[in-house]
């Protein structure tokens, strides 16, 4: 199983009213997220896998596993091309 974490080194970030504000270091670009995403990066925060992340969107949000495990991939994929996630 390989563990998942945030970039700590790329990335700063908080938790503002469920919302999570986050600043990207390389590019001073600011991205933010809520709900179903900010429940994976707080997880991402203190490291995890991936199939720890389907199974909490699977239970946090009550949907299918085929549609957790692709709205999962894509966030993961999207991190990954932000250089945000630290394998």
């Amino acid at each position: 199983m390989t563990e998942l974490r945030l970039n700590e080194d790329a990335v700063s970030w908080r938790e503002v009213d469920g919302e999570i504000i986050a600043l990207q270091h390389a590019s001073s670009e600011y991205l933010s997220t809520k709900g179903s995403g900010a429940l994976l990066w707080k997880s991402l925060a203190q490291g995890t896998s991936r199939e720890h992340l389907i199974a909490l969107i699977v239970r946090e949000f009550g949907i299918e596993t085929g549609r957790a495990t692709a709205d999962t991939d894509a966030f993961l994929d999207a991190l990954a091309t932000h250089g945000l996630l630290a394998v």
